[in-house]
């Protein structure tokens, strides 16, 4: 048999730019994305790459029907990975341009920025270009309700309070940057939450930006993605960047989950003892179980979202956990006895069994139930 004659093309360099956009269920505004910035980019070798957190609503596949035609177009498709981060992320590190700009995929953003922001890259004098809702001419009127619009605003106020952030727009989720800074900032960044400008800004303090503002624009299709886990993880976020990340984001999820946890078991004591009235150690035992439940279900939904069990791999995973938290609880009273038989401060010792135990709950159940990477 004679070997397949392989011919290649003439080669073609890397593109100057690489627009990265995060993507679930946004398989209508894929099309008009594409168009506008065909428009917008007309003259400047670019590429959009879409992440797509496997979204049930085909949009993968409607990435990949027009980049059947246009190269210009790609997808990477995430399976059993979820969140703004992490996509963003994953988004920029697979482009191999000198520029790398995040929009997102509902058209909310004004895409025609984009070359002005490159623009004022390619001078070598900033690092960061950042589009503006609140500073000049920007505005923020594309949200969808007065609520939304003060959560933003103070979002921003505590962001750059607490972290002396200089940006006017620190949560603002339209960039462009020197990919070499997302290269060298990238092991200390979080795949977790959804404000990943931020911990870019924190994590290379010193970047040289440009802000340029914009009319943030109302959501045409679809549905926001923002709920009460956004506003967890931002907290989580700010808290670890102001301990300048010597506690990971994913612990501390598991952390605030395992206070919550804590009461619940005692509404549970409370109303099973005293309201029922069954003895203390039948009300413990079910109040101890209820709270594991709680905070199994809780960190599956928040702390380890974008590794989400379900089906038997929920109930299997639920197991787990509740073996591993008895364990835990052993090495809680354990610590906590062996410390206050050397000093009789009853807080120490308890606050050192405590995080003894959420130490190994943490580090195991991230092993052998959600399989953490």
């Amino acid at each position: 048999m004679q070997p397949t004659e392989i011919t290649t093309s003439e080669t073609r360099p890397a593109p100057e730019l690489s627009v990265i956009v995060p993507a679930y269920n946004e398989c209508a505004n894929v099309p008009i994305m594409v168009e506008r910035l065909r428009v917008a980019l007309a003259g400047i070798d670019w590429e959009a790459i879409f992440v797509d957190d496997n979204s049930p609503d085909g949009t993968a596949a409607a990435v990949r029907a027009i980049g059947q035609t246009d190269s210009r177009v790609r997808c990477i498709r995430r399976i059993g990975r979820r969140g703004l981060a992490g996509a963003c992320l994953e988004g920029m590190l697979a482009s191999q341009a000198r520029f790398v700009a995040v929009i997102d995929g509902d058209l909310q953003h004004d895409e025609t920025l984009l070359a002005a922001m490159l623009q004022a890259l390619r001078g070598g004098d900033a690092d960061l270009a950042v589009a503006t809702r609140y500073d000049g001419s920007g505005s923020a009127e594309g949200l969808s309700s007065g609520l939304r619009t003060k959560i933003s605003a103070y979002s921003n106020t505590l962001s750059q309070r607490l972290l002396k952030v200089e940006l006017s727009d620190p949560m603002s989720g339209f960039f462009m940057l020197r990919r070499a800074v997302v290269e060298e900032a990238a092991p200390s960044l979080s795949s977790q939450g959804f404000k990943i400008l931020l911990d870019i800004v924190t994590s290379k303090p010193g970047l040289r930006f440009v802000e340029l503002p914009y009319t943030f624009r109302e959501r045409q299709h679809g549905e926001s993605k923002l709920d009460a886990r956004v506003a967890l993880d931002f907290i989580a976020l700010l808290f670890a960047k102001r301990i300048s990340d010597a506690v990971s984001f994913r612990f501390l999820m598991f952390c605030f989950v395992g206070l919550t946890g804590v009461a619940v078991h005692m509404l549970a004591l409370l109303l099973i003892g005293d309201l029922i009235g069954l003895g203390f150690g039948a009300a413990q035992s079910i109040a101890t179980l209820t709270a594991i439940v709680w905070n199994f279900v809780l960190n599956n939904a928040l702390t380890y979202r974008d590794q989400r069990l379900a089906g038997w791999d929920f109930v299997i995973g639920l197991i787990r956990f509740a073996v591993i938290c008895a364990v835990g609880a052993l090495s809680n009273a354990g610590v906590a006895y062996w410390i206050f038989s050397y000093d009789p401060d009853w807080w120490l010792a308890g606050l050192a069994g405590a995080l003894m135990s959420a130490t190994w709950n943490y580090v195991v159940s991230a092993a052998f139930v959600w399989h953490a990477r």
